[in-house]
């Protein structure tokens, strides 16, 4: 699986990037806003960091509009994915985007319609959100089950990106259901590492260590 930061925290990727746990990054105008920089000065810093997709949301909500922006976008760099709404203007948006060459991130999907529909228009990613629909008492997870199995069916090149992440057992539900990417806020991706067993361990270790009296260096 794919890991994606969701985030547009400049030293929280950098973090992340060094120690290759990255392959992409995800962001949106709500955590560009968060982050209190510019939005394309924003972007661009972080495609530097990150040779992976980088996704940068558009705000038009008509399908020229969402072009206009998308072409702008993607002139920030060669890894900018431009991120649309699942929308009927969203996919003639992703459809001409993708036409001319540009990675496009379908997002706020909630069905498998809709990720049915973003794969013949020619998504690279769809975004289902797991935690949203989990917050109105739905199965997010079941959603990527049936993206995945809708998606072996005919062979679509569309990567499944499983969003709104609010849990480490969610990105361990949505690698076994077959997502290709988890894009998760760096708090929860640096939970990934915690065990109880794995402290207890440790301090068993450096207990019994201390009892020799002797250093490695």
């Amino acid at each position: 699986m794919k890991f994606f930061a969701d985030t547009a925290d400049l030293d929280e990727i950098r973090e992340l990037a060094s120690m290759g746990l990255l392959d992409g990054v995800t962001t949106n105008p709500s955590l560009v806003a968060k982050s209190g920089g510019d939005f394309k000065e924003t972007i661009a810093e972080i495609c530097k960091m990150i040779p992976g997709p980088v996704s940068a949301e558009v705000v038009a909500l008509d399908a020229d509009g969402m072009i206009a922006e998308g072409r702008h976008l993607a002139k920030i760099a060669s890894n900018v994915t431009v991120k649309v709404p699942l929308t009927w203007d969203g996919l003639k948006a992703c459809s001409t985007l993708t036409g001319e060459g540009t990675m496009v991130n379908v997002t706020l999907c909630f069905n498998a319609n809709q990720a049915l529909l973003a794969a013949k228009s020619g998504a690279t990613f769809i975004s289902p959100f797991i935690g949203r629909l989990d917050d109105i008492g739905l199965d997010g997870m079941e959603l990527i089950e049936e993206i995945r199995e809708i998606y072996d069916n005919y062979d679509f090149r569309t990567e499944i990106l499983a969003a709104s992440i609010r849990t480490v057992n969610h990105v361990k539900q949505a690698a076994l259901a077959g997502a290709d990417v988890s894009t998760v806020p760096p708090a929860t991706l640096k939970a990934l590492v915690k065990h109880p067993l794995t402290d207890k361990g440790l301090e068993a270790f450096t207990a019994d260590w201390a009892k020799t009296g002797q250093k490695i260096l």
